[in-house]
């Protein structure tokens, strides 16, 4: 699913025009990256939690040259599925 399929069932489900939908998905997305870019966690309950973590520098290797090259530290974005997703995604039962 793409994001203009999902656009579609929003509207679908909600009732609501295409660009609306699409105002509000653009909305949920721009409010989560704001969010995490200042650290915060966002939590949706039965989904999962998106939220910000760090990678230390390393030093790694050129896969063609086998030269060693050092690899700086970054931050990540990580998405951890909540247990309704994970239990959706395995066909477990509440």
């Amino acid at each position: 699913m793409n994001k203009t399929e999902l656009i579609d069932a929003i509207a679908a489900d909600a009732d609501i025009s295409k660009a609306g939908a699409q105002r509000v998905l653009d909305s949920v997305i721009d409010h989560v990256i704001k969010a995490v870019t200042k650290s915060d966690t966002v939590q949706l309950i039965g989904f999962g939690s998106f939220s910000s973590g760090k990678r230390a520098a390393r030093v790694g290797r050129n896969p063609r040259t086998g030269e060693e090259i050092k690899i700086a530290a970054a931050k990540t974005v990580k998405f951890t599925a909540g247990k309704g997703f994970k239990n959706a995604v395995n066909k477990k039962k509440k």
